[in-house]
């Protein structure tokens, strides 16, 4: 996923503010199940952030166009781990870790990855 970005996403002197790195990767995980015609979480499940793990590299200014790559590093039966990493120009400027958790909203518990969620995902078990 590409992004361009804009004056709200940077500080005072154009420099992306670091949360916003978060949040751009955040975007690319919700668009791997929008360009699939399918929803991030639907009345039932979803996934909520366990954890993560930021690796600033350089810094992104504002204009700039940004592209986000998100690949699986693990699958287990109730997490996924993903790798997300930010390009400028072919030029890696940030590296995500994150954790995610299947949940049962209803129950407020963890659940087993539904099928659903795995096809879009393209993890088949």
């Amino acid at each position: 996923m590409k992004v361009r970005v804009y004056y709200e996403d940077t500080d005072c002197g154009g420099i992306v503010y670091h949360t916003n790195y978060i949040k751009f990767c955040e975007r690319a995980r919700s668009e791997v199940f929008f360009s699939k015609n399918k929803m991030p979480s639907d009345h039932r499940f979803g996934f909520v952030v366990k954890s993560l793990k930021a690796d600033f590299i350089k810094s992104a200014k504002l204009g700039d166009i940004l592209e986000i790559k998100t690949k699986v590093v693990e699958l287990k039966k109730i997490s996924i781990v993903l790798c997300q990493e930010i390009y400028r120009n072919d030029e890696k400027i940030f590296t995500l870790e994150v954790k995610l958790a299947f949940i049962d909203f209803i129950n407020n518990k963890t659940h087993l990855i539904t099928p659903e969620f795995l096809e879009v995902l393209e993890c088949k078990q």
